[in-house]
């Protein structure tokens, strides 16, 4: 682990974040994303340090170098030190939502493929990340088993932008209804294609690609995010 991505994990916990996920979802990230800085593999640069200076309240130049931009107050070493505040705003930016909530479906043990019936039933509810705090129809599902691991891993909760066009490559959840009457299943894969002929997913644990036929498909939404919630 660099020293850069050392000093983000040290003040993501500092901050209060136990885990990585708890932070990206706080952030408004994706978890892989903002797990890539933090253990190093993928360098992060100024602007991603700003904001994750202003969540972690800590100097953006501090994660990136290990300088710390406190400067002292009176005359004498070892007195009262100053930190320069960072902005905390932009100009446009725009106010989004806060406080609300948003439904979590799934279930305690998922089919072969990692699959859960969605009938409708609320586990609980969750605080909505920023992204989709202002998304109509936003909702969660909680992962049941290991077959996106190490996407996704059990119990995980990823957020779904019902509103976002999906394209190959996205990780999406789809619901499908195998049987004319019969309960919708919810299957949270990789998208590869979906045409008017069918819907084909990918899954990890096996690695298999799932096809299905385009009339059993209800919907494909697209996973904004993940983690614990």
């Amino acid at each position: 682990m660099s020293e850069r991505a050392e000093r983000l994990r040290e003040a993501r916990v500092k901050a209060g974040y136990r885990f990585a996920s708890d932070a990206a979802n706080a952030l408004g990230i994706v978890a892989s994303t903002y797990r890539a800085h933090e253990n190093g593999q993928n360098e992060f640069e100024l602007s991603e340090a700003e904001v994750y200076g202003r969540k972690f309240n800590v100097d953006p130049l501090w994660l990136l170098t290990g300088t710390d931009r406190r400067i002292p107050t009176g005359s004498a070493l070892g007195s009262t030190m100053t930190e320069i505040d960072v902005p905390n705003a932009r100009i446009g930016a725009k106010v989004i939502g806060q406080g609300e909530k948003i439904p979590v479906f799934g279930q305690a043990v998922g089919g072969v493929d990692g699959e859960f019936i969605m009938n409708g039933n609320v586990l609980y509810e969750v605080m909505a990340p920023p992204i989709l705090s202002d998304i109509s129809g936003a909702y969660a599902v909680s992962v049941s088993g290991d077959s996106m691991y190490p996407r996704y891993e059990d119990g995980e909760v990823c957020f779904v932008d019902p509103s976002r066009r999906v394209r190959k490559g996205d990780y999406v959840i789809a619901q499908i209804r195998l049987e004319e009457g019969g309960a919708l299943l919810a299957y949270v894969k990789k998208f590869v294609r979906h045409n008017s002929s069918e819907l084909v997913l990918e899954q990890f644990n096996p690695h298999k690609e799932l096809r299905f036929e385009a009339n059993t498909v209800h919907s494909v939404h697209y996973i904004a995010l993940a983690g614990n919630a």
